[in-house]
C-alpha cells in the first residue's frame, strides 16, 4: 500500500494545492485522484499566477477580453470554468462521503481582506456562479474576514478559511463558523454548511530558521500544528459543538497547509508525516504529493493532547521568538503577499489582453 493510501486509512484527507488548466487536460488531477489517494483541491492567487505566466491561458484570456470584460473578471471566469472541471471530478468523492471531502476552493480578492461587506458579496456571488455543491470560498481569517465567515455561513456558504497560523487564529475562526451555525439554527435553517479552517505550517520555520539554535529548527510549524490539533479536538467535544451538532451541524474540518519543505537540507515530507492525524486535511503541491507517494511514512497520528508542543514553546521562548506577535506578523504577510500575487496575475491578464493574438 502507497503512503498515500496509508495516510488515508489514518482518516486524514489528502488535497492536491495546484490547479492548472493543462493538469485538467492531460488527466494530470483525475490520475492523482485515482493513483494518489487525492479527495479534494485548493487554489490561491499565488497559483493562478503562476500558471497564467504558462501561457495555458492565451486564448481563453484574449477571447475574454474580445467581450470588453475587466481583468479581474477575465481571472474569475477562467478560474470559475477550472474549479467547475475541478468540482466535477470530485464529485463522486463529495456523494460518497456524504460532504465530507471531495471539495474545492476558490478564493475571494485578496484585496478585500480587510473589508468585511466586500468579502460577503464577493463570496455569495462567486459561489452562486460556480453553482457547485462541493465547492468552498476563501476567506482569509483576518479580524474583518471573520465577521465575513460568520455571515457567509449563516447564509449557506461554504467557506475555506484561509490565513491562519496559530491555534487562537484558528479558534477565532471557529468561533466565527459557530455563530454562523447558531443563526442558521435559531432561523430554523440546515445547519449543514461545510467548512475548513486552514492553517499555515511551512512559514513559520522559514521565519525563524536564522535565529534559533540548531536544534530547534524546522520543529516550530509541527508544534503549532499539535496546538491547533489539541483545540480543534476540544472544540469538537465542547458542549457548543455537541449542541449543534445535534441540529444536523458538522465539525468545521483543521486543514494543515502551506506543507511543501522549504529547507532543502530537510526531508521533503516533514509536514506530512508529522501532522497524520483523523478527521483532518492536508493539502500539498504536486512535489510534495510526489515525495509522499514514492517515499513517504506514515507514522503515529498527532496526540491528542499537544504531546510536547508546550515544552517547545518554551524552549521558543527563551530563544527570543515571541509566538503570538509572529502569528499576527505572519498572517499580515501573508495577506500581503497574496495581494502582491493578486495585482501581478492581474497585470498578466491585462498585458494579454493588450496584446495581438498572433504575437503570442
Amino acid at each position: 500500500m502507497r503512503p498515500t493510501q496509508q495516510l488515508h486509512e489514518h482518516g486524514q484527507s489528502l488535497w492536491l494545492d495546484n490547479i492548472t488548466r493543462s493538469m485538467l487536460d492531460s488527466g494530470q488531477i483525475q490520475k492523482y485522484i485515482d493513483t494518489h489517494s487525492v479527495t479534494g483541491l485548493t487554489s490561491n492567487p499565488s497559483i493562478f499566477d503562476s500558471a497564467i505566466a504558462t501561457g495555458d491561458y492565451d486564448d481563453a484570456i484574449r477571447d475574454e477580453s474580445e467581450r470588453g470584460l475587466s481583468s479581474e473578471d477575465i481571472f474569475f471566469n477562467l478560474a470559475i470554468a477550472d474549479l467547475q472541471r475541478a468540482a466535477d471530478l470530485f464529485a463522486p468523492v463529495h456523494e460518497r462521503t456524504g460532504g465530507v471531502d471531495g471539495w474545492v476552493s476558490l478564493e475571494v480578492s485578496p484585496l478585500l481582506a480587510y473589508d468585511s461587506a466586500k468579502t460577503v458579496e464577493a463570496a455569495k456571488s462567486l459561489h452562486a456562479r460556480a453553482q457547485r455543491d462541493n465547492l468552498f470560498v476563501k476567506i482569509p481569517g483576518t479580524s474583518q474576514g471573520l465577521a465575513a465567515i460568520e455571515e457567509c455561513i449563516a447564509s449557506g456558504v461554504p467557506v475555506n478559511v484561509t490565513l491562519l497560523f496559530d491555534a487562537d487564529q484558528y479558534s477565532a475562526a471557529a468561533d466565527a463558523y459557530l455563530r454562523g451555525l447558531e443563526r442558521r439554527v435559531a432561523a430554523g435553517l440546515d445547519a449543514d454548511v461545510g467548512c475548513v479552517a486552514s492553517l499555515f505550517i511551512s512559514r513559520w520555520d522559514v521565519a525563524v530558521a536564522t535565529t534559533v539554535p540548531e536544534e530547534l529548527k524546522n520543529r516550530l510549524g509541527i508544534a503549532v500544528g499539535q496546538d491547533a490539533y489539541r483545540t480543534y479536538r476540544d472544540l469538537m467535544e465542547s458542549e457548543r459543538f455537541l449542541r449543534l451538532a445535534n441540529s444536523g451541524a458538522r465539525v468545521q474540518r483543521l486543514l494543515f497547509a502551506s506543507t511543501k519543505t522549504k529547507d532543502p537540507t530537510a526531508s521533503d515530507t516533514l509536514y506530512v508525516a508529522g501532522l497524520a492525524a483523523p478527521l483532518t486535511i492536508n493539502t500539498m503541491p504536486d512535489s510534495t504529493l510526489e515525495a509522499f507517494f514514492d517515499h513517504g511514512a506514515v507514522g503515529a497520528t498527532l496526540a491528542r493532547d499537544g504531546e510536547d508542543c508546550d515544552e517547545l514553546f518554551e524552549r521558543f521562548a527563551k530563544a527570543g521568538i515571541d509566538k503570538k506577535a509572529l502569528a499576527h506578523r505572519l498572517q499580515e504577510e501573508g495577506a500581503s503577499a497574496f495581494a502582491t500575487s493578486w495585482s501581478d496575475l492581474l497585470a498578466k491578464i491585462d498585458a494579454q489582453t493588450h496584446s495581438p493574438r498572433e504575437a503570442r
